[in-house]
């Protein structure tokens, strides 16, 4: 390998967008962001780096592991790079937009960093596009944030547009019943995630009845929902029970035909989540689309009160790419050396992307052919090349 081609590389999870590719992830991105506009999201531009404490606080515990951290030079304090735009959505609306009229109705683009990928996500470098509703916890604030990131996807042309509701409160509201706690309910929350009825049954004692009658409550909603209302839950679960009915009566009027599947025992993902989550997915495709749910944005310093409710959604960029097709190729013409500036104006108000020549050339249209273009101006307008 030689100097030059060594330091070429790139980290293992970081990558070179390359065109045409770069202006289609740009496109695709400003379509998502200006349907949120359309439905009354301003746009919010956090900073790539913080410092840590911030970063790391509220909803940004969960994600400790996965930041990067380093000293800044200046204030001699240290610095988290961002692996998700949430929590510092977050602090803006506890800080800068405090006295803002809520609810807050926030979106953002932005890439975010992470130590390490995953399995069928290894990049660590990843394109987010979002938006949160904050200051309100009524049902229809869910409903609204899962129905706008559907009609966002299926507006890029995306067929097959289902979600995946979950209620991460739920099981530990009956554990907390049956006074499971510790290394037991490490046990039974680690079954649960297996759907392994047996190894529950094994470590949940008198809950058993409950949290297996919760891990046959998954599928289409609303056989999920009739399995969920004859189980006996505590009062805190049955209250998020009731919400889940609610927010999918909601989003069936709100998109009609969509398909909603509950699973009421999923936690993974979730962690941070104090309310109903969601996954989205789409037809054919192995991985999911977009993901989010209800949180709390601290309004003390130190997070220990119960701060303002909210909820957002976190479309992926990469896989959205990966499954919308592509704009029609771009009318694309080369301008010999010398064109009047007019009539290239002219031509780009036309819907042409113009090339100009630096230099004169003797074969016009070859030169055209090695700049990718489609077409060169000849004395009567555009020539095919």
């Amino acid at each position: 390998m030689t100097e030059q081609q060594k330091n070429a590389l790139l980290p293992a999870g970081l990558r070179d967008v390359l065109p045409p590719d770069a202006a289609f992830e740009a496109e695709i991105v400003e379509r998502l962001v200006a349907s949120f506009a359309a439905r009354g999201y301003d746009r919010i531009k956090p900073p790539l780096i913080e410092f840590e404490d911030g970063l790391l606080s509220g909803a940004g515990v969960a994600l400790a592991p996965q930041t990067f951290r380093l000293m800044d030079p200046v204030s001699q304090r240290m610095m988290g790079v961002r692996a998700d735009i949430t929590p510092q959505i977050a602090r803006i609306a506890r800080s800068r937009l405090g006295g803002a009229p809520r609810p807050l109705r926030l979106s953002y683009a932005g890439d975010v960093l992470r130590v390490r990928g995953g399995q069928l996500r290894p990049e660590r470098q990843i394109m987010q596009v979002g938006a949160e509703l904050i200051g309100t916890a009524a049902p229809a604030a869910d409903s609204e944030i899962i129905a706008m990131a559907v009609d966002a996807l299926e507006g890029l042309g995306i067929e097959g547009v289902s979600v995946d509701l979950t209620a991460p409160r739920l099981i530990p509201a009956v554990l907390a019943e049956y006074d499971i706690e510790g290394a037991r309910a490490q046990d039974v929350r680690a079954a649960l995630d297996r759907k392994d009825p047996a190894a529950v049954a094994a470590d949940a004692g008198p809950a058993t009845a409950v949290l297996t009658a919760l891990l046959a409550a998954t599928g289409v909603a609303e056989k999920a929902l009739d399995a969920l209302a004859a189980i006996n839950l505590p009062d805190s679960a049955a209250r998020e029970r009731s919400r889940i009915g609610k927010v999918v009566s909601l989003l069936q009027v709100a998109v009609p035909g969509i398909r909603i599947t509950l699973d009421p025992v999923e936690n993974r993902g979730f962690e941070y989540h104090t309310g109903i989550g969601f996954t989205i997915f789409a037809r054919g495709v192995s991985v999911e689309l977009a993901s989010g749910g209800r949180y709390r944005v601290p309004n003390g310093s130190d997070g220990s009160d119960d701060g303002e409710r909210a909820t957002g959604v976190t479309l992926y960029v990469d896989t959205i790419l990966g499954i919308v097709a592509r704009s029609a190729a771009e009318r694309r013409i080369w301008l010999p050396l010398g064109t009047p500036s007019a009539d290239a104006a002219a031509l780009r108000e036309g819907g042409w992307v113009t090339v100009s020549a630096l230099e004169e050339k003797s074969s016009p249209k070859e030169a055209a052919r090695q700049l990718a273009c489609s077409h060169v101006l000849g004395d009567g307008g555009p020539e095919p090349v």
